[in-house]
C-alpha cells in the first residue's frame, strides 16, 4: 500500500469526529487555549484535550507553550481546505435532497388533492335514492 494513502486514512480515522472538526475549523480561525476551545465546543477541557491529543498525534495540530497557557494552531493551514471542501459537498448533497423531498410532497399533496376533488365529484354525479 502507498504511504500517503496509509497516512491519508490515519488522517481521516481522526477526523471522523464532529468535534474534531469543530475543533479543526476553530484552529482555522487562530491559534486558541484549550479552555477557549472547551468553552465555545460546550464540552470539559479534559474531553477536548482528549481529542487534541489525537490530533496531535498525527500531526493536524501542533502545540505551542507561552507560560502556562498551551495555545494550539493547524499544522497546516490547507487541512481546513479540505475539511470545507467536503462540507461544500455534503451541503450541496443536503440541499439536493431537501429540494427533491419538497418536489415529492407537493406531488403528494397535488394527488391528495386531485383524488379529493374527484371524489367530490363522484359524489355529486350519484343520484340521491328515492324516499
Amino acid at each position: 500500500m502507498d504511504e500517503v494513502f496509509r497516512l491519508q486514512a490515519e488522517v481521516l480515522r481522526a477526523l471522523a469526529n464532529a468535534k474534531r472538526l469543530e475543533i479543526i475549523h476553530l484552529l482555522a480561525e487562530g491559534p486558541c487555549e484549550v479552555g477557549r476551545l472547551a468553552d465555545a465546543l460546550e464540552v470539559s477541557q479534559p474531553n477536548v484535550s482528549q481529542h487534541l491529543a489525537v490530533m496531535r498525534s498525527i500531526g493536524l495540530v501542533e502545540a505551542e507553550r507561552d507560560g502556562r497557557e498551551v495555545r494550539y494552531r493547524l499544522s497546516d493551514p490547507e487541512v481546513i481546505v479540505a475539511c470545507e471542501a467536503m462540507r461544500g459537498v455534503l451541503v450541496r448533497r443536503i440541499s439536493r435532497m431537501s429540494a427533491a423531498a419538497g418536489r415529492a410532497q407537493a406531488a403528494t399533496a397535488a394527488m391528495a388533492t386531485a383524488a379529493t376533488a374527484t371524489d367530490a365529484g363522484a359524489e355529486s354525479a350519484v343520484p340521491n335514492p328515492p324516499d
